[in-house]
């Protein structure tokens, strides 16, 4: 690994004040980014992929939901952004990466083990059909899976109460947002809200959305798998 990605990881451990074994497990992942020709990712590069996967997944440190958690539901975790990177930066914490592709569920399992975490488990499912998760989540996470009112419909029955909501997305919409916020007092769930984010020099128009549970989710929900995309909730609805 080059020096130039040690020193970004050193920056970003100084900056998010992470525990000590952080920098080092997070080096092991982005050299298995950079050599595992099955990593589910178009970005391989260290350098890149320190502030594109690493730096993006600690900002939402800067939320005290995220820093208190306990409980963690990583959906759609793909290559494992953001949950692998919390799990590594929040020790303490039990991180379910949740995924139902067969091969990236392959991908989670290799990695965590090669860094080295414990406090990692790879759920093989999709989040309508993970009924152990029920109820017991502090935190749910979600990076470039679906639309806001479909994450918040996934996160619902998830989140214990009091629980949290945070989605990364790019550039703010007005219409999924309302969307969501339908979703949201149907689920159980209120946006509380959109935080601007800069993870690294240079970036743009990057936001966490954040939602807490502050009602019981009605029995309704989760609906059957696939339902949430197919005929998602709307402000209209």
């Amino acid at each position: 690994m080059s020096a130039r990605t040690r020193r970004r990881l050193a920056e970003l451990a100084e900056r998010f004040d992470l525990p000590g074994e952080a920098a080092p497990a997070l080096a092991t992942l982005l050299e298995i980014l950079a050599t595992d020709p099955t990593a589910p990712t178009t970005i391989t590069d260290s350098v890149a992929a320190a502030d594109a996967h690493v730096a993006d997944a600690l900002v939402a440190l800067e939320l005290e939901q995220v820093r208190g958690a306990g409980v963690i539901a990583d959906l759609g975790s793909g290559a494992g952004f953001p949950g692998i990177v919390l799990a590594a930066a929040l020790p303490w914490a039990q991180v379910a990466l949740v995924e139902a592709g067969t091969k990236k569920c392959a991908f989670l399992a290799r990695t965590a083990e090669a860094i080295g975490l414990r406090n990692v488990e790879v759920v093989a499912a999709r989040a309508e059909e993970w009924a152990a998760g029920a109820g017991r989540c502090d935190l749910v996470t979600a990076r470039a899976v679906a639309p806001l009112s479909v994450l918040v419909e996934y996160a619902a029955p998830l989140l214990a109460a009091g629980g949290a909501l945070v989605a990364w997305k790019g550039r703010r919409d007005a219409v999924e947002e309302a969307d969501a916020a339908a979703a949201a007092v149907a689920t159980g769930l209120a946006p509380v809200t959109v935080r601007q984010v800069r993870p690294w020099d240079g970036a743009e128009h990057l936001h966490l959305h954040l939602y807490v549970k502050v009602g019981t989710t009605p029995n309704r929900f989760p609906r059957r798998a696939g339902m949430a995309r197919k005929r998602p909730l709307r402000a209209s609805t």
